[in-house]
C-alpha cells in the first residue's frame, strides 16, 4: 500500500500560519491539507506552494476523522502529553494525518479525542517551552517522510526543482444549502473568541479556498 501523510488544521489562531504550513506540507510530500471549521486563511508565507497542494474541508472533527479512517489512516496529535512518543523514534505504522494544536493552548480535549497516538519533538535548550506550530510541523513531516521512504526531489543548483503550476483545482465537496447554513452557524458561535472574523470580506483575495472550492 502507498504510504501517505496529511495535515489537519482546526484551530490555529494566526491565519498566516496556514500559508506557511502549506509550504512545509508541499516540501515534505503531504497528500492533502485538511481544514476543519473555518475555510479562510491568509496565503502569506506560502510563496506560491499552496497551488501545488490539494485542500479538503470539513465542518467538524468527526467528519474529518471518518474520512481519514476510510483511508486507513492513523491520526497523530503533535503535542507534549504523558503518552507522547519522541518523533525521532519514528513511531509510525501506516499513512498518518498530523493534527496540530493552537499556538497558545495546544490541542483541545475534543482534538485529542480523535487522535490515535501523539508525538512530541525533544528539545535540548532551556530558553523556550515549545516551538512555533509551523516549525513543529516541518520537523514532524520531515521525520515521517524519512520513515516512509519518500523519494527526494531533484535539485538544480542550490534549490529543489519546482513542478509546473497545476491546473486550477476544483472543489472536493459539494457545497449545499445545508452546508452553507452550518458554516454560517459555526461562524456566529465562534465569533466571540476570534476563531472567525465576521467583519472580514469573504471575497478577499487572501481567502485561497474561495478559489480552491469554486466551480471550474
Amino acid at each position: 500500500m502507498v504510504t501517505e501523510s496529511y495535515v489537519v488544521v482546526h484551530n490555529i489562531a494566526k491565519r498566516h500560519n496556514v500559508g506557511t504550513l502549506a509550504r512545509s506540507a508541499t516540501a515534505f510530500g503531504v497528500k492533502e491539507l485538511i481544514l476543519v471549521g473555518r475555510r479562510d486563511f491568509n496565503s502569506f508565507g506560502s510563496h506560491g506552494s499552496s497551488s501545488h497542494l490539494p485542500f479538503r474541508h470539513f465542518h467538524s472533527l468527526t467528519d474529518a476523522r471518518n474520512f481519514l479512517k476510510e483511508k486507513d489512516c492513523d491520526i497523530c496529535g503533535v503535542e507534549i502529553t504523558d503518552s507522547a512518543l519522541p518523533v525521532n523514534e519514528h513511531p509510525f505504522k501506516r499513512s498518518t494525518a498530523f493534527l496540530l494544536g493552537n499556538e497558545g493552548t495546544g490541542l483541545s480535549t475534543k482534538e485529542c479525542e480523535i487522535c490515535d497516538f501523539f508525538v512530541y519533538i525533544p528539545q535540548y535548550g532551556s530558553g523556550t517551552a515549545s516551538l512555533n506550530v509551523t516549525v513543529a510541523a516541518s520537523i514532524v513531516l520531515h521525520h515521517f517522510g524519512v520513515w516512509a521512504g519518500f523519494s527526494e526531489r531533484s535539485r538544480d543548483g542550490h534549490k529543489f526543482i519546482v513542478a509546473e503550476r497545476p491546473v486550477k483545482q476544483g472543489k472536493y465537496s459539494t457545497e449545499t444549502e445545508e452546508s452553507i447554513i452550518q458554516e454560517r452557524k459555526a461562524r456566529r458561535e465562534n465569533s466571540s473568541n476570534g476563531f472567525f472574523d465576521e467583519t472580514r470580506d469573504v471575497d478577499s483575495t487572501s481567502s485561497l479556498l474561495d478559489t480552491f472550492f469554486s466551480e471550474q
